[in-house]
């Protein structure tokens, strides 16, 4: 990461590969309820640090979800496809979370963990350019 990113931004996205760190170690233990959970944080701290760059913070993951798709996904500088994405995210982290007589299944956390890795990414590259 660039000199010019405030430490708090830097521990934001640290927080973000943490979490997708620990959504792979999910797939590779075969735990496909836990890897989506942990693909969905590493999404959220990402996005966060991203509005958190422009002094946006907020008090719940709904208002931080949606200020990011109105900000960056619906101004064409995050694919169209990215609301998309947060919202399977956080439907298959609450699913895997909280529901007890359903599971996910490999493709889906496979998926959850591949497009949580791209989202970061474009965070932190937007992120490192200064926002």
């Amino acid at each position: 990461m660039s000199e010019a990113i405030a430490p708090i931004l830097e521990a934001i996205l640290r927080k973000a590969d943490q979490k997708l760190e620990a959504a792979r170690r999910s797939l590779d233990a075969r735990d496909w309820d836990d890897a989506p959970s942990r693909a969905y944080y590493a999404a959220f701290h990402a996005v966060t640090a991203v509005l958190r760059q422009r002094g946006a913070v907020f008090t719940s993951q709904e208002q931080t979800l949606g200020a990011f798709n109105r900000d960056f996904v619906a101004t064409g500088q995050f694919p169209k496809d990215t609301a998309r994405v947060l919202t399977r995210l956080f439907k298959d982290r609450q699913l895997g979370d909280y529901e007890v007589l359903a599971t996910l299944d490999a493709e889906t956390a496979r998926e959850d963990v591949h497009d949580a890795g791209q989202l970061v990414r474009l965070c932190r590259d937007l992120v490192g350019r200064g926002g």
